[in-house]
């Protein structure tokens, strides 16, 4: 029998590359052999984002993409986007098959028996029968690895349509990860990224019980002590969520790399109240004053949301106020688009577009003014920067420690390796 392939395409988060990469292996173990996106495929793989507006016109632009390239392949849509609207992709022309939450990881079952028809297959349950939790995580894609340890989210932040695309917050177990960690070490993997939903909320069982069995403070303590990783990094944490044990900790440890990303959303109390955030922006403060007390080296990410329901120029003056004071290294600044069943979307006073635009350029220049000051105060030190395997142009990147892009000509010995460079 003739072996077929499978071409994978990613939008979103770290948390979809993990999951991304784990179904290539799961059909790579079922004898589908991989190939690029752009290459012709038997089977393409679409893994959705639902978080802005965007992601949904991508999904629609990559299916369009693939019937002119390949108008016999399969086209499979799963992802956040596929269980909030299943419907909606069954009926764009050329899709095969939706996979929501619960069937993503069942993907070889459902291509044993699938085939190309003038209709749409939709696998898909209400989000909240959605329960369990598997492991995920990338591995040959990268110098570093995207670990998911937790799924799902038990906050209900106005703006937000993850819990409905994701389900209830669960988690796997501190002694699973370990021995996740464990495999991945013996592939010669330099850094792991711990990803999630809700990161911090990590300990509740896999039926998505409210009760932590274990806590995010004891998953970092174990990871700790495993031979073979050199580096951790926590990829986003939520501020009322991010302890101060756990910034000690991180300021105490060789392996966990002086870097946090904390979403904020927003500088404005009564905007975070809008949003249903679980915490002020004094709360904020005080996390960003405690990390850079014990690591003024630090780098600290945040996100911000502009143009949300209600946002007056008032507002937005002190979200840009107070992110201009605080002693942060990047922003990632998204543009509020409406989501369908939010709360958010309910509510009056809409900011018009053009002023949504206006506020997330100037907040990407503010980032653009952070990130060179932490980049500037950091010259002239040596500082340890693990290498990526991709050449552009004779050139190879790779990141400090503390999270400073370095662009270096390219030298294969250094690929995967952690080089002392003087910045």
């Amino acid at each position: 029998m003739e072996k077929r392939s499978v071409a994978f395409h990613t939008l979103g988060c770290k948390l979809n590359f993990s999951e991304t990469s784990t179904l290539s292996r799961l059909l790579e173990n079922e004898g589908f052999e991989k190939k690029e996106f752009d290459d012709k495929a038997d089977v393409y793989v679409i893994n959705t984002c639902s978080v802005t507006d965007n992601a949904d016109k991508e999904c629609r632009q990559l299916v369009r993409r693939i019937q002119r390239k390949a108008p016999e392949s399969l086209v499979v849509v799963t992802g956040c986007y596929a269980q909030l609207k299943s419907k909606e992709i069954a009926e764009i022309e050329g899709v095969d098959l939706v996979l929501g939450a619960a069937e993503k990881f069942n993907i070889a079952e459902h291509l044993r028996e699938l085939t190309k028809n003038d209709s749409a297959k939709i696998c898909s349950c209400d989000i909240s029968e959605v329960t369990g939790f598997n492991t995920s995580f990338s591995i040959n894609d990268r110098t570093r690895t995207f670990l998911k340890v937790q799924d799902g989210c038990d906050y209900n932040c106005s703006f937000c349509t993850i819990p409905m695309a994701r389900g209830k917050s669960r988690s796997d177990n501190v002694e699973n990860v370990v021995n996740n960690i464990n495999k991945i070490a013996s592939t010669g993997v330099k850094e792991i990224v711990l990803t999630g939903v809700n990161l911090g909320d990590f300990g509740k069982g896999p039926d998505g019980n409210k009760k932590h069995d274990e806590n995010f403070l004891e998953l970092v303590k174990a990871l700790e002590k495993i031979e073979g990783i050199e580096r951790y990094r926590i990829s986003s944490i939520e501020p009322n969520l991010l302890t101060n044990e756990i910034i000690e900790l991180v300021a105490n440890s060789d392996k966990f790399m002086p870097h946090f990303h904390i979403p904020l959303q927003s500088g404005s109390n009564t905007i975070l109240g809008l949003m249903r955030r679980r915490y002020k922006r004094e709360l904020y403060a005080e996390r960003v004053k405690l990390i850079k007390t014990l690591m003024p080296h630090c780098a600290i990410g945040v996100d911000v949301i502009v143009g949300f329901p209600g946002e007056t120029d008032g507002h937005f003056t002190e979200t840009f106020e107070f992110l201009h004071d605080l002693d942060i290294s990047y922003l990632h600044v998204f543009t509020y688009s409406e989501r369908p069943n939010t709360l958010a979307v309910e509510m009056k006073e809409i900011v018009p577009i053009q002023v949504r635009n206006e506020r997330n350029k100037k907040l990407r220049n503010l980032s653009y003014m952070k990130m060179s000051e932490h980049t500037r105060r950091h010259i002239g030190e040596t500082r340890k920067v693990l290498f990526e395997a991709n050449s552009k142009s004779g050139m190879m990147e790779g990141y400090t420690d503390n999270y400073i892009k370095i662009n270096a000509p390219y030298n294969k010995d250094w690929v995967n390796q952690i080089v002392d460079w003087r910045i």
